[in-house]
């Protein structure tokens, strides 16, 4: 299979990716993500990526965001462009503000996540614009254990260092190609069993296996906090692997 590009920002196709050209001249949307990080209780990092990325899933396996759905045209116009997130965070009344707009709140071991139908790129809802992009910062308080190896991974690379937030966007749309690789009948049954999923930072020997294998590649455009090209993640669900 081939590899597969997504994008956090839009970015300047070369001559050889008309389908990259097609995504772009698309009118633009985005999908909003808040995590919510209170002071006094922050969510571990990892758990707070792993949420993330669930919260991608769910929304793309919900009832609305399917053909017929009330957010069926938004999630259409958001996938014939660039498959761009933008992560922000809230705590107290401003979390309470963000869970009264249309979406859904997907929750971790600690992290909350809540993700909304897309929006046009300059069009946010108000209660959601004024959240900050910044101050992701999280940790894991010890190094999470080995996954499962029936279980799906988002491999991040250990070449990079990405905030919290970045990060959660970048694996949100490594569990989207993963999504968009599977036939219809792997899609319902890895949304029947919620979604198992982690996150890991790979080994480098790994990482540069994984970036040869043909599994789904996340890119970014480099607009914020790394440069462009950067390899940020690969999916490696079982479907999809070769073996």
């Amino acid at each position: 299979m081939s590899q597969q590009e997504s994008t956090t920002e839009p970015f300047e196709p070369g001559p050889q990716q008309p389908e990259a050209t097609r995504r772009d001249a698309a009118p633009q949307f985005v999908l909003p993500m808040v995590v919510r990080i209170e002071k006094s209780e922050p969510p571990a990092r990892t758990d707070a990526l792993e949420t993330a990325a669930r919260a991608v899933l769910v929304l793309l396996c919900d009832e609305r965001a399917r053909a017929g759905g009330e957010w069926a045209e938004a999630v259409r116009d958001w996938q014939d462009g660039r498959i761009r997130k933008v992560v922000r965070r809230a705590r107290g009344a401003e979390w309470r503000k963000a869970e009264t707009l249309p979406g859904i709140t997907v929750s971790g071991v600690m992290s909350q996540v809540r993700v909304y139908p897309p929006v046009p790129l300059d069009s946010w809802p108000k209660e959601l614009a004024k959240l900050q992009v910044s101050g992701t910062e999280l940790a894991d308080p010890a190094a999470p254990p080995m996954p499962n190896s029936d279980d799906p991974v988002l491999w991040l690379s250990p070449e990079l260092a990405m905030s919290a937030g970045k990060a959660m966007a970048q694996v949100g749309h490594g569990a989207q190609l993963a999504w968009l690789e599977l036939s219809t009948a792997e899609r319902e049954r890895w949304c029947a069993a919620g979604f198992p999923l982690a996150v890991r930072t790979a080994e480098p020997t790994r990482w540069r296996e994984l970036t040869s294998s043909g599994l789904p590649l996340v890119r970014d455009a480099g607009f914020t906090e790394i440069a462009p090209g950067s390899c940020t993640v690969v999916a490696d669900h079982p479907s999809l692997r070769g073996d």
